[in-house]
């Protein structure tokens, strides 16, 4: 009875694997969140930042959603807070009337180049440990899982999907 009380319980998915995947990003995310956060930024504000300087041109707000990799509500939202800081603005797209885009302001880009340099030692010292040779095994690991899981679903899915077995 002791040792059971003693184990942890696990919530997660039935693969440890894959629960350690998923709190090892959490708490990267959580870290690196609260070194950006004592200056102001997040990783969700760094993220937008670093779309919107890298793409070289305003963005529309759904492609700006896909790029970031988040809904489009929370895109908006995003946008919202650093539009009100002052760090991105709204411009007329100049072909559709109706449209917005979005761009970087003079102080957004230099918010970006800041959160970008926090953003690299904190990931520095959060990989740290590892050396040059690990990060190599692990990046190719990681790929090799990337890589088994695609976007097709499984044949039991397709056969659901129309009463028939594939074939």
């Amino acid at each position: 009875m002791a040792q059971e009380e003693a184990r942890p319980r696990r919530f997660g998915s039935s693969d440890v694997l894959v629960d350690e995947l998923f709190a090892t990003t959490h708490r990267l995310r959580s870290f690196v969140d609260g070194r950006l956060r004592d200056h102001g930024a997040s990783v969700s504000r760094l993220r937008t930042l670093r779309v919107l300087a890298l793409s070289g041109e305003p963005l529309r707000m759904r492609d700006l959603a896909d790029l970031v990799g988040n809904a489009p509500r929370t895109t908006t939202t995003l946008v919202d807070s650093l539009e009100r800081d002052g760090l991105v603005a709204r411009v007329r797209h100049p072909e559709d009337r109706r449209a917005f885009l979005i761009t970087l302001t003079e102080e957004g880009a230099r918010r970006h180049r800041e959160a970008e340099e926090l953003d690299r030692a904190a990931l520095a010292a959060a990989t740290g440990a590892l050396t040059p040779a690990e990060r190599e095994q692990l990046r190719t690991l990681l790929g090799r899982i990337r890589a088994a899981v695609t976007d097709e679903p499984p044949a039991s899915a397709a056969a659901d999907r129309d009463g028939r077995p594939d074939g």
